[in-house]
């Protein structure tokens, strides 16, 4: 059995049971002038539809849109990461900065608030939501700057923040996070419908989590804003204009964002359409197919990405020694969210990261045969190319060949050099679509 095969093939049919076109269609029918949207009826007829997006996969989005509703969309706009783009008609699509915002992020949001201000009680928005989505989204509070904002989101990477630590911070410096963008939709009691399609690439899919929850109320504060600045070490590492805002903010001196009983939240549906859950289930399937014995640890896991790695590295010499969890041929995965605390001058990312660590775990295991991988699914990983990469037992043993050294690699956070020169590197381009990572052992 090829393992390398077989474990590029389970992360494909995971990509593809999270193909957002599909993944709307899930949800979506449509009868003449009646439309369903997860069970709830919305009337077509004298109703102005307008389509606003942001994130990754908003663009493949807005084509299933286009599909259903061609003719009676009014009026439309998304804003992807660049080079996530499709083709549309009806809808204008707008590229901006990830993972750090810049001013076409600004530009989008302001373009998105100006398109929805047109809509009436009458009319119907639909928001497009997908990971990326708080970087694509942005607006930042007064007194705060772009540059601010970019540095601020930068720190957090750096540290190692968890994505609702990230987004916690985020929600607080932002005029269209944390639910206020429904708080812009709701027009003083006369704004329209709000149906917001969200696929999510948090872990657990917490609606107020996905891209900084810009239409679901928000569970987080300006106190816990400013413990996440104090536990991760950063008050002497953002500007002096986020911490003075925060501050404020606990202070009471500015609004807190809506939560979970405020009006502006009457008019809206949230609805998750697709997840990591449903990708790693398709990707069980596929393992299956493949005859490995298969096992879904979990679609929450999170942690630092080469401490993960090792966990994975000791399952799969448990399967070696006892043939437990599961007796070889055997494949174990996961899904979810690791991090990085960048130490080091690299390139790289955490799923790069993760591969590296468990390449120096499993160094050698060549009989039987031990493949790592670890991917996103939105096609990228990190600020590189690249959405992850793949390794095996002799990865180390080829790199050392080259005169590249595993561990000096890996204490640089420079996955990406490592892996690059020896093909092992998974580039798949940008897939339009986001719900965490996925991460293999198999053992034959």
């Amino acid at each position: 059995m090829n393992l390398r095969k077989a474990a590029l093939a389970i992360y494909g049919a995971a990509l593809q049971a999270a193909e957002p076109r599909a993944a709307i269609r899930r949800v979506l029918r449509r009868e003449g002038d009646r439309l369903w949207v997860g069970g709830r009826e919305y009337p077509l007829d004298g109703t102005r539809v307008f389509v606003v997006g942001f994130g990754k996969a908003s663009a493949a989005m807005a084509q299933a849109l286009e599909e259903v509703l061609d003719d009676k969309i009014a009026g439309g706009w998304v804003t992807v990461k660049y080079g996530h783009t499709a083709p549309l008609q009806r809808i204008h699509l707008h590229e901006a900065g990830h993972p750090l915002p810049d001013a076409n992020s600004i530009r989008g949001a302001l373009e998105i608030l100006n398109l929805v201000s047109q809509a009436g009680r009458d009319d119907l928005v639909f928001c497009l939501i997908s990971g990326g989505g708080s970087a694509l989204l942005e607006l930042p509070v007064p007194g705060v700057t772009l540059e601010d904002l970019r540095a601020t989101t930068d720190a957090l990477l750096r540290s190692g923040a968890a994505i609702d630590e990230m987004n916690t911070v985020r929600k607080h410096l932002s005029e269209v996070k944390g639910g206020q963008l429904a708080r812009h939709l709701e027009h003083e009691g006369a704004g329209p419908q709000v149906v917001s399609l969200i696929l999510s690439d948090v872990i657990g899919s917490t609606l107020d989590t996905i891209a900084s929850g810009p239409t679901a109320p928000d569970s987080t504060s300006f106190a816990q804003a400013q413990s996440v600045v104090e536990r991760r070490g950063l008050r002497d590492r953002l500007p002096a204009s986020v911490l003075e805002h925060i501050e404020r903010g606990v202070r009471g001196e500015v609004p807190e964002t809506p939560k979970a009983m405020d009006s502006v939240f009457g008019r809206v549906q949230n609805i998750i359409v697709a997840d990591n859950g449903i990708a790693c289930e398709a990707a069980l399937r596929e393992a299956q197919a493949q005859g490995l014995n298969s096992l879904l640890l979990s679609t929450f896991l999170q942690g630092e990405a080469r401490e993960v790695a090792q966990v994975f590295a000791a399952m799969a010499k448990e399967v070696i020694r006892s043939q437990h969890p599961v007796p070889p041929p055997a494949c174990i995965m996961a899904g979810g969210e690791t991090t990085v605390t960048v130490r080091g001058s690299g390139q790289g990312g955490r799923s790069q990261e993760f591969a590296l660590a468990a390449a120096i775990q499993i160094a050698g295991m060549v009989e039987p045969n031990v493949v790592v991988l670890s991917a996103g699914t939105d096609g990228t990983d990190g600020p590189t190319d690249a959405a992850g990469a793949i390794a095996d037992g002799a990865t180390l043993a080829r790199a050392a060949e080259r005169g590249v050294d595993a561990r000096a690699a890996l204490a640089n956070n420079d996955a990406y050099h490592f892996f690059a020169p020896l093909g092992d590197l998974v580039i798949t381009g940008p897939t339009n679509t986001n719900v965490n990572d996925l991460m293999l052992v198999l053992v034959a």
